[in-house]
């Protein structure tokens, strides 16, 4: 089945998400908050990775 651009959206977000959980694991930093700061653009970053991950969900099951 091929793949269209959400999949590959929603795949790139949630290896960013990914990426940035193993970075908050291992050295305590938060690459998105310090990118973007704690306002509205770093909690939108956080609500797409999230809808991303719910996204990835539905695909896995279709």
């Amino acid at each position: 089945m091929a793949k269209s651009a959400l999949d590959w959206i929603a795949l790139i977000l949630l290896i960013i998400g990914g990426l940035n959980w193993g970075l908050v694991g291992v050295f305590e930093y938060d690459l998105v908050a310090a990118l973007f700061g704690v306002g509205v653009v770093a909690k939108t970053v956080y609500d797409l990775v999230g809808l991303a991950a719910l996204y990835t969900i539905y695909y896995l099951f279709k």
